[in-house]
C-alpha cells in the first residue's frame, strides 16, 4: 500500500514541477521566439513551430501537438483565435520539377516564388482538431473549420467549412447576424478600453 501511495506522490509532483518549468521558462521563451507575439496566448505540449515565421495575435490558443511550418513565407495568425490539437499548418512544399534532381536535393534557393506563400488565419476563427491547412490559404473572419478538413482554398469570412475540398460548407451567420455580431464585438472592445 505504501509503494503505491509513494509512486502517486512522485507522479504528481513531477507532473507539478513539469508544468512549472512549461509555464515558467519554456513558455516565454518560445513567445519571445515569434516574429511578434500578442498577449494571452497559450501554446499546447509537444508542438512544432518554426516560430521565426510566425506572428499571432492576442486570445490564442494553439492546441498540443501543431505542427506550423514556413521556412520562407509566413503564417499570420489573427486574434480570438483557438486551435484545435494535431492542427497542421505549411506555408510552402518542396520544388519538384527539376529534371535529374533528387527531391531531396533541391535547395531553399531555387525554390520559385509559388513554392512559399503565406497562410492567413484572420480574427475570431475556429480551426479543429486534426486539420490541415497549405500554403496561400486565407481563412476568414469568424470561420469554423470542422476536425478533419484539408484546406487548401481560400474560406470567405463567417463560414464553416468541413471535409477536403469542401464537402461540407455554410454560412456561419446570415448578413444581418453578422452585422449584429460584429456591432457587439465593437461595442465590448471598446468598453474593455475604457
Amino acid at each position: 500500500m505504501w509503494g503505491k501511495m509513494l509512486k502517486l506522490i512522485a507522479r504528481c509532483s513531477n507532473s507539478f514541477y513539469v508544468r512549472f518549468i512549461y509555464k515558467f521558462f519554456l513558455l516565454p521563451y518560445y513567445k519571445s521566439s515569434f516574429k511578434s507575439c500578442g498577449s494571452d496566448v497559450r501554446i499546447g505540449k509537444h508542438c512544432d513551430l518554426i516560430y521565426g515565421n510566425i506572428e499571432v495575435g492576442n486570445d490564442v490558443l494553439i492546441g498540443d501537438h501543431a505542427s506550423f511550418i514556413a521556412s520562407v513565407a509566413t503564417i499570420h495568425i489573427g486574434n480570438h483565435v483557438m486551435f484545435g490539437p494535431n492542427v497542421t499548418i505549411r506555408g510552402g512544399d518542396h520544388r519538384f520539377d527539376i529534371i535529374g534532381r533528387y527531391i531531396d536535393s533541391v535547395t531553399e534557393d531555387e525554390k520559385l516564388p509559388e513554392n512559399d506563400r503565406d497562410v492567413w488565419i484572420e480574427d475570431d476563427v475556429w480551426i479543429g482538431c486534426n486539420v490541415t491547412i497549405l500554403k496561400g490559404v486565407r481563412i476568414g473572419r469568424g470561420s469554423v473549420i470542422g476536425a478533419g478538413s484539408v484546406v487548401t482554398k481560400d474560406v470567405p469570412p463567417y463560414t464553416i467549412r468541413v471535409g477536403t475540398h469542401s464537402i461540407f460548407e455554410k454560412p456561419r451567420f446570415s448578413q444581418v447576424e453578422i452585422e449584429k455580431h460584429e456591432a457587439t464585438l465593437k461595442l465590448l472592445n471598446s468598453r474593455g478600453k475604457e
